[in-house]
C-alpha cells in the first residue's frame, strides 16, 4: 500500500515537472512552486490538535482506571480460589471458577468497549480538525501559487530542502483561521 502511494505520487510528481519541459513550453523555473506538509505533525502541533489530545488522554485515563479496578477485582477472586482450593467442594470450586470466567468476559469486553470508545472519539475529534487543515493548505497553495503540495505521510517523502516543507505555516494559519473565528 505504501509503495503505491509513493510510486503514484512520484510519477505524479514526475509527470508535473517534465510534461510541460518534453513539450518544449516551459522551463524548470515556470513549472511553479512545490512544497509539502506533515498533516501528523499539523494536528499535533496545532492548538485544537493539542486540546483534542488532552480530551482524548483524560478519556483514556478514566477508561483505564476502570479497565484496573475490575483486574485487580479478578486478580482478588483468583487469588481467594487459590487459597481455598481445598477446603471447597467440587461444586463450590465450580461455582468460583465460572464466576471468574463471567468476570474474565465482562473485563474482555468492558476493554474492547473502551479501545472502540477511545477510537471513535479520536476519529471524532480529530476528523473536522484535518478536514479544516486541508482545506488551509488548499488556501495556501492558491494563494501562493503552488504547482502541487504533497502530503509526507509516514516518511513517504525521503528528502527534500526544507525550505519546501510548509507545515509551520499550515499550522500557524489554520491556528490564526480558528482565533478569527472564535471572534
Amino acid at each position: 500500500m505504501k509503495k503505491r502511494t509513493f510510486m503514484m505520487i512520484a510519477l505524479l510528481l514526475c509527470a508535473v515537472v517534465s510534461a510541460p519541459l518534453r513539450a518544449g513550453i516551459a522551463t524548470a523555473a515556470d513549472v511553479g512552486k512545490i512544497g509539502y506538509v506533515d498533516l501528523r505533525v499539523a494536528l499535533n502541533e496545532s492548538e485544537a490538535g493539542k486540546k483534542a489530545k488532552i480530551e482524548l488522554e483524560s478519556l483514556i485515563k478514566t477508561r483505564q482506571a476502570a479497565i484496573d479496578e475490575k483486574g485487580k477485582s479478578i486478580e482478588k477472586l483468583k487469588g481467594e480460589l487459590e487459597k481455598q482450593t481445598s477446603v471447597l467442594s467440587a461444586d463450590a470450586r465450580k461455582s468460583k471458577d465460572e464466576e471468574i470466567e463471567r468476570m474474565v468476559r465482562d473485563y474482555q469486553r468492558l476493554v474492547q468497549d473502551a479501545q472502540n470508545d477511545v477510537k471513535k472519539k479520536e476519529t471524532e475529534l480529530t476528523g473536522g480538525i484535518l478536514k479544516e487543515l486541508r482545506q488551509v493548505v488548499d488556501k495556501i497553495g492558491q494563494d501562493e501559487g503552488y504547482s502541487l503540495i504533497l502530503e509526507n505521510v509516514e516518511g513517504i517523502i525521503l528528502f527534500s530542502r526544507k525550505d519546501l516543507d510548509i507545515t509551520d505555516k499550515a499550522i500557524k494559519n489554520f491556528n490564526d483561521m480558528r482565533t478569527e473565528q472564535k471572534k
